[in-house]
């Protein structure tokens, strides 16, 4: 199934957005002082949704990974935004929590980080280019992501089993 990429939206400011929830721009003013906090605070509100989809997703990276790239889908510009943004660390942690539960179960609490990173930066790259319309040789784009995450996830089990087999375990 080829998907068409999504159209950039409109810039987003404070006026736009107090139109569109249905309030007069200075009322929004006296809560959010300028673009920049607007957009702090809807990087806070996209961490916290994503941070409580992977957890509902349990530990599961094929999951995990399918959740991640599903709210990519739904939520373009709040999940391009996560990426660009200033987020605290805390959140980003929290955010984080799952695929690392879930990698150090794979590869064990060592290399967690290592293989959350090489999952997350697969993920992102793929669901950016799939947001984006670079995607532009043809082919099935669900069947292209299941190929990669089967290959990737499959490529962390391996590791782990030679790395074992190595110790002689």
């Amino acid at each position: 199934m080829r998907r068409r990429a999504l159209a950039p939206a409109a810039p987003l400011s404070p006026a736009l957005v107090a139109a569109a929830v249905g309030v007069k721009a200075p009322s929004l003013y006296k809560r959010v002082r300028d673009r920049e906090a607007l957009l702090g605070l809807v990087g806070i509100s996209t961490a916290d949704e994503l941070t409580r989809r992977l957890t509902d997703a349990g530990g599961d990276l094929g999951e995990l990974l399918t959740v991640f790239r599903r709210f990519g889908q739904e939520r373009p510009e709040a999940f391009r935004l996560l990426f660009a943004s200033s987020i605290d660390p805390e959140r980003l942690a929290a955010t984080s929590e799952p695929v690392l539960r879930a990698t150090a179960a794979i590869v064990g609490s060592e290399r967690a980080l290592d293989a959350a990173r090489l999952l997350t930066s697969w993920a992102l790259g793929f669901i950016t280019m799939e947001l984006t319309g670079a995607f532009r040789l043809g082919g099935d784009l669900d069947e292209a992501f299941a190929y990669g995450m089967r290959h990737i996830v499959g490529s962390l089990t391996s590791d782990q089993d030679a790395v074992r087999l190595a110790q002689g375990s």
